[in-house]
């Protein structure tokens, strides 16, 4: 076994939803994980402006994750990074501060995951970390479902949870138990129309989201 397993969840969380923190749940459940980091994005390139500013959505998830056991760090790298904000160099800075024999695994959604081959550097992602996928409904583990050169890639990588966990990083899993269709665009559309999101968002963040007026037009 390795020395430590460190999850790593990045997203914008603008909002952070419940599915994020299942899919937290699940992976370090999975993985005997040592560390959760969910790391919120600063200036991702490949997205549209923020609506919550970098500091809000920081407390969104520390709210949203306190209330959970899991072994949770928030990483601000990303959004104190200037410029633009890529995996890669989020991946290599962990891995410098982690060593050599931690696992590093990133998890992504399967709708990344169909894009990853537009993701900077995408293919050296896998000298970092290992990438597991959580399933969306409709999302099946056939190469069609995917642009060719990430099909390869992934299905050539594919691992147990015992290896990833074992191993420091270049495996590739997905998730068939979990298939969330939880999307913050409907979350944030809700809230304008003065909606509740239910059980979609944690009472405490959405409290929150009420107390400073966000996702309003």
């Amino acid at each position: 076994m390795t020395a430590r397993c460190i999850v790593l969840l990045g997203g914008s969380f603008d909002p952070v939803h419940n599915a994020h923190i299942a899919v937290a749940s699940f992976f370090c459940a999975l993985l005997h994980a040592d560390e959760l980091r969910v790391i919120p994005a600063g200036n991702p390139w490949q997205r549209t402006r923020l609506q919550a500013s970098a500091e809000q959505r920081i407390e969104m998830v520390r709210l949203a994750f306190s209330n959970t056991s899991l072994p949770f760090t928030i990483d601000r790298q990303e959004i104190d990074r200037t410029g633009a904000t890529y995996t890669i160099d989020t991946l290599r800075a962990l891995r410098s501060v982690a060593g050599q024999q931690t696992s590093l695994v990133l998890v992504i959604g399967a709708d990344q995951l169909q894009q990853l081959d537009t993701w900077h550097e995408w293919r050296q992602l896998f000298d970092y970390a290992h990438i597991c996928v959580a399933a969306r409904p409709g999302f099946s583990f056939f190469a069609s479902e995917l642009p060719p050169s990430v099909g390869e890639e992934f299905y050539r990588r594919s691992g147990s949870p015992e290896q990833i966990r074992n191993s420091p990083h270049g495996l590739t899993y997905l998730a068939h138990e979990l298939a969330f269709d939880i999307s913050a665009t409907e979350i944030r559309a809700a809230l304008r129309h003065g909606q509740r999101p239910g059980s979609l968002v944690p009472a405490e963040v959405v409290d929150y989201i009420e107390k400073n007026n966000l996702y309003k037009d």
